[in-house]
């Protein structure tokens, strides 16, 4: 179950709520009893690794720039 991140407008406390997506909308009160909450923007955290190639690596750089990788502009 998705996790939202509220602001109490009252008593400036941040808090969290599990919910299901169809209720994140829905009013929230704070922990402290407060009715004027506001659901706050969340920014999603993605999980993985990055690998650079290393500097003598034999694959070639990719070139870029524009919308077909810079193969029409030249």
């Amino acid at each position: 179950m998705p996790r939202y991140e509220y602001r109490c407008r009252s008593c400036g406390d941040t808090f969290e709520l599990s919910r299901p997506m169809a209720e994140s909308g829905a009013p929230a009160s704070c922990p402290a009893g407060h009715e004027d909450t506001v659901k706050l923007l969340s920014t999603v955290a993605v999980g993985g690794s990055s690998s650079s190639p290393s500097p003598s690596s034999s694959s070639p750089a990719a070139g870029g720039g524009g919308c077909c990788g810079g193969g029409c502009c030249g």
